[in-house]
């Protein structure tokens, strides 16, 4: 007699996986989660004392094409911390702190071991965010993706005081920008940095990349940064008018979504060191300098807009939450909520 597993779906395997993920889950949960790994739905009851008006921030967002590496690499660990990140810093910059998290993973064939090795990732960066993790899905679906494949999203809420919302419409000619440094490429530009190395270049996953110092998978597979902790004060002592994280179309995309109208932005591309990893895709792929900087972030993962005279406070701030790389790399303009750049 026919049965789901012969059609591809391992029921007891999807047990085994959400027994695993339980404990992981557990150990990510604040006060105010009311349900447990498994429910229907996730119960969060959140505890809004000093917010006069409260304001919930949402975002979803996947890992991209960075999987690919993963699955070559046979890594699996990292790309749970890269998706909890991503979503934290989305909705960090519009000044929210995270509640919860849910994740969605949908594979072929489940395999338990690295169902869990994915969801180790995001439990040690809910955990190190404060954030919970407060449900998600597991997809077993034969057929719809490759041996040994899976594909990831997230999707985070947070809260924020509303009058402590950041949306840049306080942002003027003369503010600053402030670059905080990036761990790699985060989770864009792969498609392009995948065609370069294993395309174009042949390169293997193992391969040690000299004028970067590391094998490709390390370079490659190096998690996303979260910025929340390091932030946070900024947000707390009011020294931030905006913020941008730099994801999906680089510096010359992400920037101007919090410039206001009237405004545009210059950016010393001289103010700080571009990581070596970005120089040798771009030499190797022959890729022109505007290319790089709208689909990489070159270095920089999250730029701050600060009031000129709060500049040396924030830097200060910073380098007491142990971010000494930060700089000033540009300064606002009037304009049409452009980025330009000058060496």
């Amino acid at each position: 007699m026919a049965s789901y597993k012969q059609a591809g779906v391992d029921i007891d395997a999807g047990n085994e996986a959400v027994r695993r993920i339980r404990d992981l889950a557990r150990s990510t949960f604040t006060p105010g989660v009311l349900s447990e790994i498994g429910s229907f739905g996730g119960l969060f009851r959140p505890d809004l004392r000093g917010m006069p008006e409260p304001v919930l921030v949402s975002s979803a967002d996947g890992v991209g094409t960075k999987l690919k590496v993963a699955f070559l690499a046979g890594r699996h660990d990292t790309v749970g911390i890269d998706l909890v990140n991503h979503c934290v810093n989305d909705i960090l910059v519009q000044g929210a702190a995270p509640l919860f998290f849910l994740d969605y993973l949908a594979t072929g064939r489940l395999a338990p071991d690295v169902v869990t090795l994915v969801i180790e990732g995001m439990t040690i960066a809910c955990r190190d965010n404060g954030c919970a993790l407060l449900g998600g899905e597991t997809a077993e679906m034969p057929g719809f993706y490759g041996d040994g494949e899976y594909d990831l999203a997230g999707f985070i809420v947070g809260v924020v005081d509303r009058a402590r919302l950041l949306d840049g419409r306080s942002i003027v000619p003369g503010d600053r920008v402030i670059g905080l440094s990036s761990s790699g490429l985060h989770t864009n530009g792969y498609s392009l940095a995948r065609r370069i190395v294993f395309d174009e270049l042949g390169l293997g996953v193992d391969a040690h990349i000299s004028e970067v110092g590391h094998t490709v998978a390390d370079a490659l597979l190096s998690p996303h940064r979260s910025y929340a902790r390091v932030v946070r004060p900024l947000l707390d002592g009011g020294l931030v008018k905006g913020l941008a994280h730099v994801t999906g179309g680089g510096v010359t995309e992400n920037l101007p979504r919090v410039l206001p109208e009237g405004t545009g932005a210059v950016i010393n591309r001289a103010a700080w060191t571009v990581p070596p990893i970005f120089t040798w895709l771009q030499e190797h792929g022959g890729i022109a300098d505007g290319e790089m900087y709208r689909t990489f972030n070159m270095g920089l993962g999250l730029l701050a807009v600060v009031e000129s005279a709060k500049v040396d406070e924030v830097l200060a701030t910073l380098t007491a939450q142990g971010e000494p790389a930060a700089a000033v790399v540009g300064e606002i303009v009037a304009g049409d909520r452009r980025v330009a750049y000058t060496e």
